[in-house]
């Protein structure tokens, strides 16, 4: 990767000034190490009249796999070649810009002790990039670069090959920027849009970039028009922080316009004595509520049934009246993620004695399961395909038969409350269906009657009065040790409860 910075000057103020600025002597070619490779600072010319410094990055594709992502920026994970065969040593991206940051780091705070003076003020520059990737075109370039009181903004297209005009342009842009600009301005704005035109980053974008971001953009960034594609493709479109990066210079914006510091503008909440309670997230609500109810139906073993990454399971570990806990599910790889959320690896014995992961289907019975006091079905039914949820019923409440069983599920009356939810969506990918209340109520009330058990709905969340909760709840608590005849007869039983389900699913499967 290559990058020039040159400027002019005359014998009373001599270009080679900007061996000063930038904090590297004109007669000396300095080499810095980075993380992925190789930075060398050079002056291709050096005089009163003209002045050109030169940052050239050789970087290290391998070093770059070890450190970084693991993956060819832009291309697709699984392609092991393109690991090590792309554009990184060539096109500018966020490597260019973390090594411009690195070697030009006071220069681009505009500081320099020995010439304050200059620094403040605009000098005439002329910045050169050879290949930058331009995902947008040369009309991006423009848009962004064109704002920031550059006189001249080149974006010239690099053709594919250009003994083949016929096969059309790269992505690839020639940039040339010229203006009387700050040198620290200009620096800023190469180390936040470089990365921005690549629209890739080789490293994590951890929440200190937000920070990093505003930073580089003070001055600029808040009233750009292209504000908020620059801070969605910096962020690497990690929303929350976009959206936070959003909400920070909206304030700068509001402040500058009044002549204000952005303290006085945010001043809103006295730190000192906020007192609002923050909401609970409704997953904790969930939780919260499932625990009262084992708690009210004196349930010491429990089965945490499609128990995921472990949640539930750890908040039932921090409660000593839960002797016995396990989590079932047919997730491998859920399971793995349960158990270093537990640390069962790091558990005391007698903790960890507590407490078993279990890798196991619903939709088949497991004698495992039988004899606990209760089991949970936590956001599980609304997972599986509907001609397999008698298959489930049969396996908890005929076979395992637990004392009490508590199962919540989406709500789908309250989804036109969720304001990012489209219409006519679930709430999650993976759902095969989402029920009303009437709905729920109907199937809950058939499988106890089926199986012997009484049950009673609650609410989970907010109860709007005209959609009602967000999530629904219903326990069941056995009422018969034995079950239905229907229900120890094994094939049969399967068979019978398909057809009372399909029947009152009737409005569901329409």
């Amino acid at each position: 990767m290559f990058l020039t910075i040159s400027t002019y000057g005359n014998p009373e103020r001599p270009a080679t000034d900007l061996g000063f600025l930038l904090h590297k002597h004109p007669e000396r070619a300095q080499v810095f190490s980075t993380s992925h490779g190789t930075a060398h600072v050079l002056y291709p010319e050096a005089s009163a009249e003209r002045c050109t410094a030169a940052l050239l990055l050789e970087v290290d594709p391998v070093a770059l796999v070890r450190r970084g992502k693991g993956k060819g920026r832009g291309g697709a994970p699984d392609s092991a070649l393109a690991q090590y065969v792309n554009d990184r040593p060539y096109a500018a991206s966020s490597l260019l810009a973390v090594a411009l940051a690195k070697v030009f780091k006071t220069a681009l705070h505009g500081e320099c002790k020995a010439m304050p003076e200059r620094a403040a003020a605009p000098l005439p520059l002329r910045v050169e990039v050879p290949a930058l990737p331009a995902r947008g075109g040369a009309e991006l370039v423009r848009a962004l670069f064109g704002p920031l009181g550059w006189d001249t903004v080149e974006a010239e297209p690099v053709a594919l090959d250009a003994e083949f005009p016929e096969w059309g342009d790269s992505r690839y842009v020639r940039l040339v920027l010229e203006g009387e600009l700050r040198l620290a301005d200009a620096l800023n704005h190469l180390y936040v849009l470089l990365p921005v035109l690549d629209d890739a980053k080789h490293y994590w974008v951890a929440p200190d970039e937000v920070d990093k971001l505003l930073r580089a953009g003070e001055g600029w960034l808040a009233a750009h028009p292209e504000r908020k594609l620059i801070t969605a493709r910096y962020l690497s479109r990690r929303w929350g922080l976009a959206r936070e990066a959003t909400e920070r210079l909206e304030l700068v914006r509001l402040a500058e316009a009044d002549g204000l510091d952005v303290e006085d503008v945010d001043n809103a909440v006295d730190e000192t004595t906020d007192t609002e309670e923050r909401p609970v997230p409704l997953a904790e609500q969930r939780r919260q509520e499932i625990l009262a109810a084992l708690t009210g139906a004196g349930a010491a073993r429990v089965l945490d049934l499609g128990c995921g990454q472990g949640q539930l399971v750890q908040a039932l570990l921090k409660d000593p009246r839960f002797t016995e806990i396990v989590g079932v599910d047919v997730s491998a790889r859920a399971l793995s993620v349960a158990a270093r959320r537990l640390r069962l690896d790091r558990m005391g014995e007698r903790q960890a004695a507590r407490v078993k992961l279990t890798q196991g289907s619903l939709a088949y019975t497991d004698k495992r399961l039988a004899g606990y006091d209760a089991a949970v079905l936590s956001e599980v039914i609304e997972h599986l395909d509907l001609p397999r949820l008698p298959a489930l019923e049969y396996a908890v409440f005929g076979s395992a038969r637990p004392r009490t069983v508590v199962v919540t599920t989406p709500n789908v009356e309250y989804n036109v409350r969720w304001e990012s939810l489209p219409a006519g969506h679930v709430r999650h990918g993976d759902h095969r269906f989402e029920w009303t209340r009437e709905e729920f109520r109907a199937w809950a009330e058939g499988v106890a009657g089926q199986f012997g058990y009484g049950v009673e709905f609650a609410p989970v969340g907010p109860d709007d009065p005209e959609v009602g909760p967000p999530t629904q709840m219903a326990v069941f608590t056995r009422t018969s040790t034995g079950g239905s005849t229907e229900s120890r007869t094994g094939s049969r039983t399967e068979s019978r409860t398909e057809s009372r389900t399909d029947e009152a699913l009737k409005e569901v499967t329409a």
